[in-house]
């Protein structure tokens, strides 16, 4: 599961007239810590942001799930309800959670909502939703990112590794493996023990054949 941290940074922005002014922009980051996520922020800023910037403030946020979209403009902000059952209490319980989805306006915006939440088998409502104050959002990989590394790993076997494949099966396969390498030297083995029976069948021979002459 993902966890999200809020990021406030503040920097010099140049503005359509080409005038700087400053800003303070809200980013959103995939991390494993405060530590990791103020690594990452900085490690980001410093690709995006020319000049001097500061981490303001970093906080862990409520956003449960990120929908990007490869075309879109703005991230809005869902509120969905949930009813679940609460088995203790036997009672119906409502649920809420905070999703983000990136659309070019509220109506795209519902509707990328809806598509992306469509796995779902609870049935859900969505209680508002809005502009959010999220300039960007920095996954922790990215799928291009993850098949790159794939691709570059292991290029020929790019398209398998990319499936689940449990562990039984590579087990069995390297066994079967291990079989296939022993059995040649079994034949080997076969063969030697033969060659020296026929040997000592051939010596056993000459043996007899000389008792008789002696005879």
């Amino acid at each position: 599961m993902q966890t999200w941290f809020e990021c406030k940074v503040k920097y010099q922005k140049i503005d359509q007239g080409g005038h700087e002014r400053k800003v303070n922009d809200n980013y959103l980051i995939d991390a494993v810590s405060f530590t990791d996520a103020e690594t990452r922020i900085y490690e980001k800023m410093g690709q995006l942001v020319r000049g001097d910037f500061q981490v303001m403030n970093i906080k862990k946020s409520g956003i449960s799930e990120v929908l990007s979209e490869p075309h879109g403009e703005w991230w809005y902000k869902a509120k969905i309800t949930m009813i679940t059952i609460d088995e203790e209490a036997g009672k119906e319980k409502k649920v809420s959670n905070y999703v983000i989805v990136m659309a070019d306006d509220i109506n795209q915006a519902l509707k990328n909502l809806e598509q992306g939440l469509s796995y779902m088998l609870i049935p859900y409502v969505v209680t508002s939703i809005q502009l959010s104050t999220i300039a960007d959002v920095f996954p922790y990989f990215e799928e291009n990112e993850v098949q790159n590394k794939v691709n570059t790993q292991h290029p020929a076997a790019a398209p398998y590794l990319t499936q689940n494949i449990p562990e039984s099966t590579t087990a069995i396969a390297e066994e079967d493996e291990l079989e296939e390498i022993e059995e040649p030297e079994e034949l080997i083995a076969d063969f030697e023990n033969g060659a020296e029976s026929d040997e000592d069948s051939e010596e056993n021979e000459d043996s007899d054949e000389l008792e008789d002459e002696n005879e």
